[in-house]
């Protein structure tokens, strides 16, 4: 039992209390030493300490590791309620974000780049596309080496930029992929429209029976979802292979068509445009910037599975003892491979798929789609499908072939939607799970997971935006009727978002690349810090996980990426003519992102007049040391209880009710 001696101003020796953690009764670092008020991060969208109201404490756990002797640190645990399963393998991690980023956009997007820029507008925007997801996940990618804890991309942010900023980045990170996963059942509707099946039948098995599965599926625990991502992730990129192959197999003569070959680019420049959508081909590009760019969401889901991720506890060297107590468990393989290669295999199947599909259709062709494929998910009554694959496999003659890629384009738009359900739920119960105030208690009840520590609640609520596929039932979704604008808009809002999230990871990282930089010396002085310590020093050990690459050119390229096609290729639709549908397309997510940050900013203020525009203080080293304990303690929580796991079931069907 600790020992007497210390008490608070109502005379209650805080030392008794043992179930309180240390974060409540040891003053942080920059405050007053008689004083134990928490920190403002640890109130989540409280204004005054007056409505803070903490859990039970028989619900706070304290282990000890007795490897360590009788002095070691103690290590503060979340409820059990409020953890997850640590059971993903790298295999998991890798084909989940796989998963995520195979979606349909490479078999739907690049038809509508191909009619609106052009063979070289396809070839182009994905290459820009990709490297610009590669050089964001550099940036993500490290941040996850150091710190793989729940909300990581709320947590980066508002540790490094802003609290209230980190809060709005969850935020807006939670509506792209439930947006996503309905965009996803919305794509899937679409390609089941191919057989000619009936509103009836779509409404009932697609828009109904599928997103039901769906959430069950998800029910199950994470092992069992990281066993179907794998079968899944597998089949897609077999898929993915599988129409590659026949795309070069009608070239070279397969089909009906006889060779095909460079005949299209031979007959014209691969600079092409339609001049109804732009008026010259770089302002094409541009547009097909913004078509391409929602390809590649979801090379960042790394950071969603970060907390239930395996962790990596062997040691890089036996000679070094510290090696274990400064190179926290953390899934090493996983985060830096998701990182560096993720966005690089999605880059090349978009490239060469692509590619080859230029080849095989004109880019004037009146079966590609004239616009966006969301705007009217199922295809017009004169062609097909939207899909350049499916139509140049329909024209080739090859029987059943064109049924086939259909197929495909089906099962990668469902597997996709689960995994947009399962980064979905996982952010907002990120978000919910550290809220304690009165007055927002009831989010908190997102926060919590069932026995077999699945966040079904946050599941469930993840499914907010099912009833937008229902739209596509309405007879009147044709291209320019107002149920057709409304699908695109709420559609490129899921996207848009995603990039927003992308420029503010970019912006932290920028500020924590100098923040290290400028505290170097004083970090390395400390043994506690050795594992945030990013520049080397000559004969020193080196204790930091994984250096990104090319920094700090790339996270500057990666910031400036994300704000060109935010700002500039988002609006190039509007040069050619103003339409309120695509002025809402471009702009109606970062018109809501700013305005969600400024009444979360003025709330928190307790008034708008109250508000201080100031940015984490970041040149103090007490408060840059706190900072960094604060996540190591996040990450040290959500690693000390990986003995205690439950089984996935049956049961686990009462968990969901």
């Amino acid at each position: 039992m600790a020992t007497h001696g210390s008490a608070d101003h109502d005379g209650l020796d805080m030392s008794q209390i043992d179930w309180l953690p240390r974060m409540l009764t040891v003053p942080s670092l920059g405050t007053s030493p008689g004083t134990s008020e928490p920190r403002r991060s640890d109130t989540h969208l409280q204004p005054s300490l007056s409505s803070i109201s903490f859990r039970q404490p028989e619900s706070v756990t304290v282990v000890v590791d007795p490897s360590d002797g009788a002095g070691s640190d103690q290590v503060i645990l979340d409820e059990q309620d409020r953890t997850v399963n640590r059971r993903l393998r790298g295999i998991h991690v890798f084909m989940i974000t796989i998963s995520g980023v195979l979606g349909v956009g490479i078999y739907l997007r690049s038809g509508s780049i191909l009619r609106i820029g052009g063979p070289a507008a396809v070839l182009i925007s994905f290459s820009a596309m990709g490297l610009l997801a590669w050089l964001v996940m550099q940036c993500i990618g490290e941040f996850l080496a150091i710190w793989p804890v729940a909300g990581a991309l709320v947590e980066f942010v508002g540790t490094f930029v802003d609290e209230d900023l980190g809060t709005t980045v969850g935020i807006a990170y939670w509506i792209s992929y439930c947006l996503n996963f309905a965009a996803m059942i919305v794509a899937a509707a679409g390609e089941v429209e191919f057989w000619n099946t009936s509103k009836a039948i779509q409404g009932t098995v697609i828009l109904f029976i599928v997103p039901l599965f769906l959430v069950l599926l998800n029910s199950f625990g994470v092992q069992v979802y990281g066993f179907t991502e794998v079968i899944g992730g597998s089949v897609k990129i077999l898929g993915a292979i599988v129409v590659t192959v026949s795309m070069i197999v009608i070239n070279v003569g397969g089909g009906s068509e006889g060779h095909i070959g460079t005949r299209y680019y031979r007959d014209s420049s691969i600079f092409q445009y339609d001049d109804r959508a732009a008026g010259n081909w770089v302002t094409a590009l541009f547009i097909s910037f913004s078509i391409a760019a929602f390809s590649f969401v979801g090379v960042d889901i790394a950071a969603a599975t970060a907390l239930e991720a395996r962790p990596d506890r062997k040691r890089i060297s036996a000679e070094d003892p510290l090696n274990e107590e400064l190179k926290q468990p953390w899934p090493f393989i996983s985060i830096r491979f998701s990182a560096t290669w993720t966005s690089f295999i999605a880059w090349i199947a978009y490239f060469v798929a692509g590619f080859v599909m230029t080849l095989n259709l004109p880019w004037d062709s009146d079966q590609l789609p004239e616009a966006g494929w969301l705007g009217h998910p199922g295809p017009k009554s004169d062609r097909p499908t939207d899909s350049g694959f499916v139509i140049s496999a329909k024209q080739s003659g090859i029987k059943g072939l064109a049924d086939l890629f259909n197929v495909i384009l089906l099962f990668t738009a469902l597997t996709c939607a689960n995994t947009n359900l399962y980064v979905g739920s996982r952010t907002l119960f990120g978000l919910t799970r550290k809220i304690y105030g009165r007055k927002w208690r009831w989010l908190a009840f997102f926060g919590k997971t069932n026995s077999y520590q699945v966040p079904v609640r946050a599941m469930f609520l993840s499914c907010c935006f099912l009833w937008v596929p229902f739209l596509y039932l309405s007879p009147n979704n044709a291209k320019g009727t107002t149920i057709a604008s409304l699908l695109e808009v709420l559609s490129q809002l899921g996207s848009v978002s995603c990039l927003i999230v992308w420029a503010c990871e970019c912006w932290a990282f920028i500020r924590f690349y100098h923040c290290m930089k400028a505290h170097q010396g004083e970090l390395h002085n400390s043994p506690d810090f050795a594992h945030v310590c990013r520049f080397r020093r000559p004969g020193a050990p080196d204790y930091y996980p994984w250096r990104s690459h090319g920094q700090p050119v790339t996270m500057y390229i990666a910031l400036g990426g994300c704000l060109f096609t935010l700002i500039v290729a988002d609006g190039a639709a509007l040069w050619h003519g103003f339409q309120p549908s695509l002025f809402l397309s471009a702009y109606l997510a970062p018109l809501c992102f700013l305005s969600l940050w400024f009444i979360i900013k003025t709330y928190r203020s307790g008034g708008w007049q109250n508000i201080r525009w100031e940015l984490e203080d970041l040149s103090n080293i007490i408060e840059v040391k706190e900072k960094i304990r604060k996540l190591d303690e996040l990450k040290d929580r959500a690693t000390a209880r990986d003995g205690a796991q439950q089984k996935p079931g049956w049961g686990n069907l009462w968990g969901v009710i």
